[in-house]
């Protein structure tokens, strides 16, 4: 079994993302495993990979489903990868894995 994309850290939590850029309909999931073995929340956002539009669509997108202020969600890791690592400050863990949970149906 794979451990799941959120990591409790002292300023909240990060979750390990693929991003597609210029995907024909935006959308957070499903959590898969990547090659290796860690799980990645997979995320589509219609913004193009330029100019960080791309990845400020990823942020709000994860801000509207946690219900909190973009302000608080930033990308970590991966500023030009498709592989991210965002931070949501401030969250709880419980609060972020039942979320991703939700996704899976």
């Amino acid at each position: 079994m794979s451990a799941g994309p959120c990591t409790a850290t002292k300023d909240g939590v990060l979750i390990a993302v693929h991003l597609q850029p210029r995907a024909s309909k935006p959308g957070l999931g499903p959590v898969a495993t990547d090659a290796s073995g860690h799980g990645v929340l997979k995320a589509r956002v219609t913004a193009p990979p330029t100019d960080g539009r791309a990845n400020a669509a990823l942020c709000e997108m994860i801000a509207k489903q946690l219900g909190v202020p973009k302000t608080q969600v930033r990308i970590e890791r991966g500023e030009t990868s498709r592989h991210k690592t965002v931070l949501v400050e401030g969250a709880v863990l419980g609060r972020c894995e039942a979320w991703l949970r939700g996704l899976a149906g």
